[in-house]
């Protein structure tokens, strides 16, 4: 009897086909939406990853009940898009049959109040999803969209009717991507930002209105990363982490002024993969921006100077993310590393990288990291037992929670913890709500 893999499993699982009648179907309402407190602040979300483009909610105060209660439910085709909410209005792209379906439904109610459909011939390389990668983006009264085969349309947000389209690989000469157009459109002020991935325009400025193009920058080729804004310095910036099919590999980050498409500078950073996917979008705080990869390419902070040069802080391989971007807060990375293999170093350090010790996770394995501001990280597999590590210069209470067993272990032969605690050694559990959390203090090299 062949074996049945889990790949195979979802293979199979993914082809059969969803009758294009399924989505036509009502929503299943369950209850009423329960009354948001008094004092509660809300706000939309109109974009992947939300209104400051990082995936953090500054919504409160939230209720802590899991699972949440069941609003209304409804059935959808393939993709792997999020929906994006602006009032009572929710957008959602997914496919049915040959088609590419934008759905605009009640926030609450999940009603129909349009559909948009056009047809698609896209193929996973892979054959896991055919749908489109994309999430919608709404801006004041236009959604934008883009179909796993780069098809944008500009969509008025209370009939569903078209004001623009382009068919971007077509208009820019886009060799077909193994895993079709995910980076999902950036408005910033009058501008619709997209990491298009043409000869001579990796990432194009487009007039929101009309369509127009109003600038392109770069060469590299497209990514499956969103490209995100922020303030940095009191300026407006665009960042974006691109790199598409090519032999050898190339791609990295690019800082942009929206305004003109003026790139200040580059990183270049990739996998040495052919088939490598840049997936996980930059994240900004402060003066200092994160970008990560898996397949052994991992992630890199870089300094951004008040003149927009840049400087390097620290690389390492061990915070090496696939598909997820990373939160940041109070000074820590969070995310999911998606390798769990290869070296690591510090920036500063002018010997060649150490390889870690002890039992490393395989190719396609999934752990919870945290990253220290100065590189220190902490992993935690999510099979429920932590661990940590430190990843350079001096750095303090590297902090993991999850539920089971808390251990720790040094990184190398060359790091130790301060204290007792050594490799194998396990250090107290302070368990609150369900949850253990430990931490440790650090020394580099």
């Amino acid at each position: 009897m062949p074996l049945l893999t889990r790949r195979t499993l979802l293979q199979a699982l993914l082809a059969q086909a969803i009758p294009s009648g399924t989505a036509d179907a009502p929503a299943v309402v369950h209850r009423a939406p329960r009354p948001l407190a008094p004092e509660a602040v809300t706000h939309d979300w109109t974009a992947f990853l939300g209104p400051s483009h990082n995936a953090v909610s500054t919504e409160t105060p939230l209720r802590w009940f899991l699972p949440p209660p069941l609003v209304w439910e409804w059935p959808t085709g393939n993709g792997y898009a999020s929906p994006a909410i602006a009032g009572d209005r929710l957008l959602f792209i997914h496919r049915l049959g040959d088609e590419e379906v934008v759905e605009c439904r009640h926030a609450e109610t999940g009603a129909s109040h349009w559909r948009f459909r056009y047809p698609t011939a896209f193929e996973d390389l892979y054959g896991y999803n055919n749908g489109p990668r994309a999430s919608p983006v709404i801006d004041g009264d236009r959604v934008f969209t883009v179909g796993a085969e780069g098809k944008l349309h500009c969509l008025d947000l209370e009939t569903g009717e078209v004001v623009w389209r382009q068919d971007f690989w077509v208009k820019y000469g886009i060799t077909k991507e193994p895993y079709g157009t995910a980076s999902t459109p950036l408005v910033e002020g009058d501008r619709l930002v997209v990491n298009v991935g043409g000869p001579g325009a990796c990432v194009v400025g487009l007039d929101a209105a009309t369509g127009r193009e109003a600038w392109r920058a770069g060469s590299w080729g497209p990514s499956y990363a969103s490209a995100v804004s922020a303030t940095v310095h009191g300026q407006r910036r665009v960042f974006v982490f691109a790199g598409g099919l090519s032999n050898p590999p190339t791609g990295g980050l690019l800082s942009i002024d929206p305004a003109t498409g003026a790139v200040d500078f580059t990183v270049s950073h990739r996998s040495h993969e052919y088939l490598s996917a840049s997936a996980s979008s930059p994240v900004v705080f402060g003066n200092r921006g994160v970008i990560s990869a898996s397949q052994r390419a991992g992630g890199v902070i870089v300094e951004i100077r008040p003149d927009f040069t840049h400087r390097v802080v620290w690389t390492t391989e061990e915070f090496g993310l696939f598909f997820n971007t990373p939160i940041h807060r109070d000074g820590y990375l969070y995310g999911f590393d998606g390798e769990g293999q290869g070296t690591r170093h510090s920036p500063a350090s002018t010997s060649p990288p150490e390889r870690s010790s002890g039992v490393r996770p395989g190719r396609g394995s999934r752990r919870f990291c945290s990253m220290g501001a100065r590189g220190s990280w902490a992993w935690a597999p999510l099979g429920g037992r932590c661990s940590w590590s430190t990843g350079g210069s001096s750095a303090s209470a590297s902090l993991v929670t999850c539920s089971g067993l808390i251990s720790h272990r040094r990184a190398t032969r060359r790091r130790r913890a301060r204290g007792s605690l050594g490799r194998g050694n396990r250090g107290p559990c302070r368990c609150s709500a369900g949850a253990c959390s430990t931490s440790g203090r650090t020394r580099g090299t």
